[in-house]
């Protein structure tokens, strides 16, 4: 006791000091990020008054200019405005705007680092904004706002940066008791052996360890305790990490120490397509590319994919590679040439007609043929033969994405045994007894388990797939840690939500959202008025096209004031038109279209508007912009992104998101309106109420919606995955080292 008063209380006075004396950076650098922030407020102030302050100059109303004014500063923060015409003029301002601001020194407060006024409440940031309209061309905004939250926060910082030393001082005098006391013991007992003539070090010329077991309960509660730790201290790193590119491209440096990421694929992201003498260039309607195409741009890897354009081998070079994007490459495509016989035995036999729907619960037998799996073994061979040639290193980072490649983890495994493989299964995993229809269950399981990480979109689907392997393969599940140890390899089994890009491209929200809304209804030939409804899917029995005409027919059944005045648009991108299922699918869609615009197309525009054709995603954004709803009737989904790209696209905060219960967003997004797609009575309803929806009600749905996709984004979605890999990697490391000093 009398030791550890000795050391803790000198320890506290001086940690005490030293917070004191970093009291004064913590002011500097908590004040410098505050007028950063309150910079980049000014300027989205301004850009959010310009129209309407123009309207009103245009028009010589300073009463209204004046209202307009004081009703923007009731914000807390907004401390005063004004408005210099000129120079030499007065200010048009609000009673608050403190006198030292005069339109003839405005210079004074734009330069960088003088934006800080002293008042009697505190400071006061002054930003002035150019504000150039017709009515004054060289006018000029002035906003000031009230930075005396930022002395509170500060007196707080300071408090918790006290108590944060004291409680570290605490914890060290703690643990130097502790290893002190145990030193003392050791030496005692070190002391007391040699009078027993008994050697606690080890003896020349052996390979003995000392043998301490009253040590081995103390080091597995440390090896617990730091494991604990570095849970949350990666806990509050991920939450803190803001997800985007740059944020990648710094984990890869840092964490991945710069290696290489390779992408494999069955869709590439950019497909080349020939039409007469020229070349055109594709973005496939995958969600699959709209998740991965932005990862690559951030970590400049190589996307090995299947090259099914009909131009593709001609802009390729010699090692079958092309540079992308075309406007701005910034990584390549290295593409697999496939035979006709392999395309249909391995890509539209084994993987669409027996695993796409085997995965899906859409009422759709699968099909097995031996022929189609001989294919599928093949194809995978190939593939892992092209990440072999492409990796850089013996230990590359490589994406498999989705039930085309099944078997490749292991593959890659054999060809590349220190490669860290992240498998991502995109579609869902069936319960174990969907899956033992499948005739080569154990060759696929065995093929995923060659991943150092498995991943799928929620944990119900991780469920399914480790009671699969626990059912069917002699492996070692571990359900506390969701891991599977089989034949020497373990596999961690890990829920990883997929997104999309935030924010959205600028090319896909720069058309206004009333230009989309008018031209979207011109090119329908729909009144300006007319409300619209929009559905974006491949062309595929999975996606509930059909469940959705019958729910707009139900509505116009229950609510025919609705006819004539509601039209459903309809983008579906045709997909494996090689399959006889898809064939009679899109057969009947056409044809309940075609019907129900028979039975009501009478009073007004149709109700249905199909198109089916490939849209590139611009054209997409602007339906998403130009629609009054955006319905999503899948019937059994991994995720579905097009439920995210509708919100992503509604920066007008406005429109209503109808969701399918079976899809991996409704868990995500409770605030759309959540229907089981075939209860055509229920969607009715969820359409009406979407439709007279008030615009309060719309923006607060929207506004939840938006911050979880932009929080949750596809950047935290690749960076979680590769963040459990470094630590992976670090973890086998570590192993190695210690085998090699234990031998």
């Amino acid at each position: 006791m009398r030791l550890s008063l000795r050391f803790v209380l000198p320890l506290m006075l001086v940690l005490a000091g030293i917070a004191w004396a970093v009291a004064p950076l913590v002011d500097r650098l908590t004040l410098s990020w505050f007028v950063r922030d309150l910079d980049a407020r000014s300027s989205l102030l301004a850009s959010a008054m310009q129209e309407p302050l123009q309207e009103q100059l245009a028009a010589g109303k300073k009463a209204k200019i004046m209202e307009f004014f004081n009703r923007i500063t009731r914000d807390e923060r907004l401390f005063a405005i004004g408005y210099c015409a000129a120079p030499t003029g007065t200010a048009l301002a609000t009673r608050s705007l403190p006198a030292e601001i005069r339109c003839a020194e405005l210079e004074r407060w734009e330069r960088p680092r003088n934006h800080l006024l002293p008042s009697d409440q505190g400071p006061l940031h002054v930003s002035v904004q150019p504000m150039v309209s017709e009515a004054a061309p060289a006018g000029r905004l002035v906003l000031v706002q009230d930075m005396s939250f930022v002395t509170r926060r500060s007196e707080e910082t300071k408090q918790y940066l006290f108590y944060l030393f004291m409680g570290l001082a605490a914890v060290v005098s703690l643990i130097t008791v502790i290893i002190a006391q145990l030193s003392w013991r050791g030496w005692i007992a070190g002391m007391r052996a040699l009078l027993h003539g008994e050697g606690l070090l080890r003896q020349p010329g052996s390979g003995a360890a000392p043998n301490l077991p009253g040590f081995k309960p103390i080091a597995r509660d440390l090896q617990r305790l730091i494991r604990e730790l570095e849970s949350d201290a990666r806990a509050r790193d991920e939450d803190q990490i803001t997800w985007t590119p740059e944020s990648l491209r710094a984990i890869l440096r840092g964490e991945l120490r710069g290696e290489d990421v390779i992408v494999v694929s069955n869709r590439e992201p950019y497909v080349h397509q020939r039409r007469g003498d020229r070349i055109e260039v594709q973005r496939p309607a995958s969600g699959l590319v709209t998740a991965l195409e932005p990862i690559m741009r951030a970590c400049s890897g190589t996307w090995i994919a299947h090259g099914s354009g009909s131009a593709d081998r001609d802009v390729v070079d010699k090692h079958d590679r092309v540079a992308v994007p075309p406007e701005k490459p910034a990584y390549r495509i290295r593409r697999v040439w496939l035979s006709a016989e392999e395309e249909a035995g391995y890509y539209y036999g084994f993987a669409n007609e027996g695993l796409w729907p085997l995965c899906h619960i859409a009422h759709v037998r699968p099909t097995f043929r031996s022929g189609d799996w001989t294919q599928y073994v093949a194809v995978n061979r190939k593939f892992a033969k092209a990440v072999a040639s492409e990796a850089k290193t013996k230990n590359p980072i490589v994406l498999v994405q989705d039930y085309h490649f099944a078997l490749l983890p292991n593959m890659i495994h054999e060809e590349l045994p220190n490669a860290t493989v992240i498998t991502f299964w995109h579609i869902p995993w069936p319960n174990p007894e969907s899956f033992a229809i499948c005739p080569w269950r154990d060759e696929v399981l065995a093929g995923l388990l060659g991943s150092s990480i498995l991943g799928f979109h929620t944990q119900f689907h991780c469920n399914n797939f480790v009671d699969t392997v626990d059912r069917f393969l002699e492996a070692r599940v571990d359900r506390e840690s969701f891991t599977v140890s089989f034949g020497g390899k373990l596999t961690a089994v890990r829920r990883y939500p997929i997104s999309i890009a935030w924010p959205p491209e600028a090319e896909m929200v720069q058309k206004s959202v009333p230009d989309c809304r008018s031209s979207v209804r011109r090119l329908s030939d729909l009144p300006p008025e007319h409300k619209l409804g929009v559905g974006v899917d491949r062309l595929d029995y999975t996606k509930g096209i059909v469940e959705r005409f019958r729910a707009i027919e139900r509505l116009l059944e229950l609510n025919p004031e609705w006819v004539g005045r509601f039209t459903f648009v309809q983008v579906a991108a045709p997909t494996r038109a090689g399959i006889e299922e898809y064939q009679h699918h899109e057969a009947q869609v056409r044809a309940m279209a075609t019907r129900i615009n028979g039975r009501f197309a009478r009073r007004g525009p149709p109700p249905i508007v199909l198109k089916v054709e490939h849209h590139e995603p611009r054209d997409v954004y602007e339906y998403f912009r130009a629609a009054d709803v955006c319905f999503v009737s899948s019937l059994h989904d991994g995720m579905n992104l097009v439920a995210k790209e509708f919100v992503a696209a509604r920066d007008d905060e406005r429109g209503v998101l109808i969701l399918s219960q079976f899809t991996g967003a409704a868990r995500e997004l409770p605030e759309a309106v959540i229907v089981n797609p075939y209860d055509a009575d229920q969607c009715a309803a969820a359409l009406h109420l979407a439709l007279t929806m008030p615009a309060d009600e719309q923006r607060d749905r929207m506004r939840l919606m938006r911050g979880l996709v932009a929080e949750f984004n596809v950047f935290r979605w690749a960076g979680r995955m590769l963040l459990d890999a470094a630590s992976m990697r670090r973890r086998d490391r570590l192993i190695v080292k210690t085998g090699r000093g234990e031998t």
